[in-house]
């Protein structure tokens, strides 16, 4: 969007430079007039000026969408109109990117748009569920607690997301030291030590030969050492990008993978409960709530078991049996499915679903957490107590025997 460089008046006749983005003149004289300034004269800023602009603008985060979603829901709760609400947040917020969506969604409203099809317009940053949700809110005269949801949602996403950072940071820097310090064993410490060892003439024990082995070996295949991890790492995504069936085996064998699957599965499952239940809470139909849920899962295999349940459901069978045909869900799953369909109130029953499993996910972490730090020092342990034992053992025979 073109950047304009302006002079306007304001109601007490001041003289107001600025810049402002808007697609053409009459889009700009639009724009001045909602912020009650009336256009005298602009130019168009230079090409440098705009790519630059282009350049610093920063993507649309979790958390700019949580204060979005706060401030809707704050503001309908309120009374407020809806295009009062959209110009209040753009009027207060400072990031480009976001601003020039929101002012395009007010163009839309007033255009004869409802909010969701504004949303809409802008599937890189609201989703399907998102405006979906919105949607069903609308339709129902629940905007407000659809907001709420969707707020409440979001944090708990960015808290898992935050604690999934956590989790990753720590053993990668540990790795990438315990890594640094092994290659520096074993090219430049090793070699001196095993150089001083093979002067003494004694035979060798068989782990000081391993270690002399895996250090020739670090030496003069330190490149493919290093160089292979990064290359499989790069051919595993690019074949995992052009390969559906490699990608659904990926997404298995992250399920079932040590330590790591059960977490994952958890998540995954919270994050279905927790969606599952404010798109039925919304009034979106059963098979709409799991269209909807395969695009929130983000795993191949869970979302072909919850298409291979919507097929169930559409032939006629019920909610818990669809789920419980699939294997994929825990018997606490489709407990709470069979309740609620009992009951009525299956919303209810996946919220608890989703509180359950949203504490097990936590705690898990926690738990993973407090193993990585001991089991790090534990190999790093072990590699130096090899490494020591390996040099000391020939020295301290070598002394034992010339005192005898």
């Amino acid at each position: 969007m073109p950047n304009f460089l302006y002079r306007a008046m304001d109601a007490s006749g001041q003289i107001v430079p600025g810049n402002i983005d808007a697609i053409n003149a009459l889009d700009l004289e639009l724009r001045l007039s909602r912020m009650e300034l009336d256009l005298i004269d602009y130019r168009q800023a230079r090409q440098r000026v705009q790519v630059a602009g282009a350049l610093g603008r920063r993507t649309v985060t979790l958390r700019d969408l949580i204060n979005f979603c706060f401030h809707m829901e704050q503001m309908a709760s309120a009374g407020v109109p809806l295009l009062e609400a959209l110009n209040d947040l753009r009027d207060n917020m400072d990031h480009l990117r976001f601003r020039e969506i929101i002012t395009d969604m007010i163009e839309s409203i007033e255009g004869g748009m409802q909010l969701s099809a504004a949303l809409a317009a802008h599937p890189d940053v609201f989703d399907l569920t998102f405006t979906s949700l919105v949607r069903a809110g609308e339709a129902s005269g629940k905007v407000n607690e659809v907001f709420r949801d969707l707020s409440d949602s979001l944090k708990w996403q960015d808290e898992l997301a935050a604690q999934t950072r956590k989790i990753v940071t720590y053993p990668s820097v540990v790795l990438v030291v315990v890594t640094a310090v092994t290659f520096f064993l074993m090219i430049y410490l090793v070699p001196q030590l095993t150089a001083f060892i093979g002067n003494m003439g004694r035979e060798l024990p068989l782990h000081t030969k391993a270690l002399i082995v895996v250090s020739n070996v670090f030496i003069g295949y330190w490149y493919l050492l290093i160089g292979l991890p990064v290359a499989a790492w790069f051919a595993i995504r690019w074949r995992i990008e052009r390969s559906e069936r490699t990608a659904y085996a990926f997404d298995r064998f992250k399920l079932h993978a040590w330590v790591v699957g059960p977490v994952l599965h958890k998540i995954i499952l919270a994050r279905f409960a927790t969606f599952f239940a404010m798109m039925y809470a919304s009034g979106i139909t059963i098979l709409e709530c799991i269209r909807l849920s395969e695009g929130i899962v983000g795993n191949r295999v869970v979302a072909q078991a919850l298409r291979r349940a919507a097929r169930l459901i559409s032939d006629g069978h019920s909610v818990t049996a669809a789920f419980a045909t699939t294997g994929l869900f825990p018997q606490l799953v489709i407990r709470m499915l069979k309740v609620g369909e009992a009951t009525g109130a299956l919303d209810g029953a996946l919220r608890n679903v989703a509180y359950f499993y949203n504490r097990e996910v936590r705690e898990q972490v926690e738990r993973v957490q407090a193993m990585i730090e001991p089991a790090m020092t534990l190999v790093l342990g072990l590699l130096l107590g090899w490494i020591m034992l390996s040099v000391l053992g020939p020295i301290y025979d070598t002394i034992s025997a010339i005192r005898i």
